[in-house]
């Protein structure tokens, strides 16, 4: 199992035995549809995909009034293990992580100074919205007494990593506004060979 929505199922319970659309309904509540993409195709794709694989089985089948029926999941003790050793090689293992970002952040000269600076500008600006009510949303979170906070330390890891964003996009925009990062003609981009 390599999809990281299968992580999320595997972690929510260890906590409590859910059926598929509480699962949808705890990442939603806990901000965690911003760390995984959760659509309810996926998510049941997912419960399916680690059921055939012995991670997980079903518990009980519940009906609530007027509702469908839904099956509740569990752990198998083959799913903690191998929860358990994906988390470890997940923590310990850095891996190369390829984002839009910095993709377009390597051909950021082809906007010229003026693109570049507006572009980051209008970036940071909606990092900082985004920071500020993830800021927001954990601190009431863990104010509920809900949620321990050890359930939602990833959400500590993704404001630090748009803190650290937010300061190097305002970094550069600083350093192409004051000359710092000086911006080359871009007649002299040709390479040689083709110069020749």
């Amino acid at each position: 199992m390599s999809n990281a929505l299968g992580l999320a199922v595997l972690g929510l319970l260890i906590e409590t035995p859910l059926h598929p659309h509480a699962m949808a309904a705890t990442l939603r509540e806990r901000g965690l549809d911003r760390v995984f993409k959760v659509t309810t195709g996926s998510l049941y794709d997912v419960v399916r995909a680690l059921e055939r694989a012995g991670w997980i089985e079903a518990r009980e089948t519940i009906k609530v009034g007027a509702r469908p029926e839904r099956t509740v999941y569990q752990h198998t003790a083959l799913g903690r293990a191998e929860f358990a050793r994906w988390v470890e090689e997940l923590i310990r293992v850095p891996s190369a992580e390829y984002p839009k970002f910095l993709s377009a952040v390597s051909y950021l000269g082809a906007l010229g100074p003026d693109g570049a600076a507006a572009a980051l500008r209008d970036r940071a600006a909606r990092v900082r919205t985004a920071l500020e009510e993830h800021r927001r949303e954990h601190g009431e979170l863990l104010a509920s007494g809900k949620v321990p906070r050890l359930f939602v330390v990833e959400v500590e890891y993704a404001i630090r990593m748009q803190e650290a964003e937010l300061g190097w996009i305002e970094e550069i925009v600083t350093d192409i506004e004051t000359g710092r990062l000086p911006w080359p003609d871009p007649t002299g981009w040709v390479r040689a060979e083709e110069s020749e």
